[in-house]
């Protein structure tokens, strides 16, 4: 009996777990998600929050809207940092000179290992 419930149990879990990959996204309501149906080819803007059902062959990059610092590096005596925001407004014009990828994981590859500063992204 232990057994069959143990079994039966880890089919269900895993049947989720699945289900959750394949067919949710998830997105905070200071995020909005960019879509790219690749069946249709449509890129489309989602500004929803929350959970979200979508098929299989529609990818979900989220992108963070909250104001963040940005500074570039220099000897001038002028302010080299600024606060700068995602305007959602402007998404098509950002997947045409950006492209359809995972932001998150650009992030997280460094171009310049070594340095005291890295440039991530």
């Amino acid at each position: 009996m232990n057994k069959k419930l143990l079994v039966v149990s880890v089919v269900v879990l895993a049947t989720i777990g699945c289900f959750y990959l394949l067919f949710v996204h998830h997105e905070e309501a200071y995020q909005v998600g960019i879509g790219w149906n690749r069946v249709s080819g449509e890129i489309y803007l989602d500004q929803r929050a929350g959970y979200h059902l979508t098929p299989p062959w529609v990818q979900i990059t989220r992108i963070d809207t909250r104001p963040q610092r940005v500074c570039v590096t220099s000897t001038a005596r002028g302010y080299n940092c600024k606060l700068v925001r995602f305007e959602p407004g402007a998404w098509q014009e950002f997947v045409s000179v950006q492209g359809f990828h995972y932001y998150w994981l650009a992030n997280r590859i460094s171009f310049n290992v070594g340095y005291s500063e890295e440039y991530r992204g």
